[in-house]
């Protein structure tokens, strides 16, 4: 048997598991990679640091050097464009198989695949907001002050061949030292994307929806997450303590495998093709 024989095997039991349950979709960085996002945590992901909460609010040298890379970063997240598998949970939404979808991803990708009924639980990179006076802007608009406060950076460093990108919008570079931060208009405070840092706790209205959309669904789908956090994990342990059945797609191991119904080590852009295919 050759593997694509074997994919459509296991894609036809994920179907027979989902066929006829209104299903709730967990995704991770994972779906992303064929959208060239990298993820954290891939079998074939470099060792990543991501940024902390705690790192950002207590050193200015350090939050300069994040505002710098991530006036790169931003705008390749922006100009990425869903993939297959964003596209194949937009078509099962539409054909009433999937309800929702929990993304921990801040890339947008569901959204711009069509997708309706998405909660982003980390927030996206397209929102900045102020720690002081809450108020939000828009990245764009914010990126529209930044390259008046640092004319030619943009240009220069993207002129230059062999930028990372990581998954955060942030990219790898490491002459920052000349940038020009930019405070909040209104009161002069810390901005700061509208992203959940490792370190910071997801908005509970936040998380009391996603739990809600878990409990209105008779399975639940992971695609592309290793659930190594409990931010995405919370969800499978409650699909378990609700008799909920699990199935998962991801390339290599998940702290859920132990409890899922179906798990399938494979890209998810194949199996949600084949899956919305049926």
């Amino acid at each position: 048997m050759n593997i694509r024989d074997t994919l459509e095997r296991s894609v036809d039991g994920l179907r027979d598991l989902l066929d006829g349950k209104r299903t709730v979709v967990l995704t991770g960085a994972g779906l992303s990679t064929d959208s060239g996002i990298p993820d954290y945590r891939g079998p074939d992901s470099p060792p990543r640091n991501p940024m902390s909460i705690q790192q950002f609010l207590g050193d200015p040298e350090f939050r300069k050097h994040y505002w710098a890379r991530n006036h790169i970063g931003w705008r390749f997240m922006d100009g990425s464009a869903p993939n297959a598998g964003h596209r194949a949970l937009a078509r099962l939404e539409r054909d009433g198989k999937v309800t929702g979808i929990i993304t921990q991803n801040v890339d947008l990708l569901h959204t711009k695949a069509g997708s309706r009924n998405v909660i982003d639980l980390h927030g996206t990179y397209a929102q900045v907001r102020c720690l002081t006076c809450n108020h939000r802007v828009s990245r764009h608009s914010l990126s529209d002050r930044l390259d008046e406060l640092n004319p030619g950076f943009a240009e220069s460093v993207t002129a230059a061949t062999g930028v990372e990108i990581a998954p955060d919008a942030d990219a790898v570079i490491e002459h920052t030292a000349h940038f020009r931060m930019a405070d909040c208009e209104r009161c002069g405070g810390l901005l700061k994307p509208d992203i959940v840092y490792f370190g910071e706790s997801v908005p509970r209205e936040r998380v009391a929806a996603a739990y809600d959309m878990v409990d209105n669904s008779d399975a639940l789908l992971v695609a592309g997450s290793s659930l190594t956090v409990m931010s995405g994990l919370r969800f499978v342990k409650r699909a378990t303590k609700l008799g909920i059945p699990i199935a998962i797609v991801n390339r290599g191991y998940t702290r859920g495998d132990d409890v899922a119904t179906v798990k399938l080590h494979a890209g998810c852009s194949d199996v949600l093709e084949g899956l919305a295919a049926g």
